[in-house]
């Protein structure tokens, strides 16, 4: 199946508007995710408490400029920090203003002082992310287990109460997978490494070198 075959997104469309969480694909070798249009329907999911912080979801233009004026960011570091997110499709904790307090919307992904944004928007989604331009987001796991690297996977977790779009046929799935790695981006666009993850384990789990790839990629 090509990389542009869209998928079967009608039960998560129906899910999504009734406010329910759902689980979606990510290309690999990121893990699969849920997300929903509350916080509190992603951490009820997962079997969390609802106050649970979560990850807000970017992938829309519009969300991101949105933000944009809350971020207590360098116009250079703004830049790095969308390209962090839509092509090396970290999970970044991004610094917010102290002078202004974010929208409500935005306190759900926020950690002491920074929110935590996720920007991917991989193709195949596109006609459903388009539908829902603000959503919030965790790994596809309950509590102790390692998140879903296969639909299969993430039905046997969630159960079939929670809809699962199945987009295994376009990854590779014979491969190991792992959540996205977690970095945090100083005011003037200085990166941290605050969790493994997929993105630094194809440079041996090593931080610092991870970190160098990135700074040489983006500059």
């Amino acid at each position: 199946m090509p990389a542009t075959t869209s998928l079967d997104t009608s039960a998560a469309t129906r899910a999504l508007t009734a406010g329910r969480a759902v689980i979606l694909p990510n290309p690999s070798p990121l893990t699969y995710v849920v997300t929903a249009t509350t916080p509190q329907a992603v951490n009820n999911a997962k079997g969390r408490p609802t106050d649970q912080e979560v990850a807000l979801w970017v992938h829309d233009d519009t969300t991101w400029t949105d933000l944009t004026t809350q971020l207590d960011l360098t116009p250079t570091a703004l830049r790095t920090a969308l390209t962090l997110l839509r092509d090396h499709l970290v999970t970044l904790l991004v610094p917010v203003r102290t002078d202004t307090p974010p929208p409500g919307w935005t306190t759900p992904a926020l950690r002491d002082g920074h929110l935590l944004l996720f920007g991917a928007r991989w193709h195949p989604l596109t006609p459903l992310l388009s539908r829902f331009p603000r959503l919030y987001v965790s790994s596809a796991n309950r509590t102790g287990q390692p998140p879903a690297a296969t639909a299969p996977q993430a039905t046997a977790m969630f159960g079939p109460d929670t809809p699962v779009t199945d987009a295994d046929t376009l990854r590779h799935t014979d491969t190991p997978h792992a959540a996205t790695t977690m970095l945090r981006i100083t005011p003037d666009g200085d990166l941290a490494h605050i969790r493994h993850g997929a993105q630094d384990e194809a440079h041996g789990c090593d931080p610092n070198r991870y970190l160098e790839h990135l700074r040489t990629a983006i500059t």
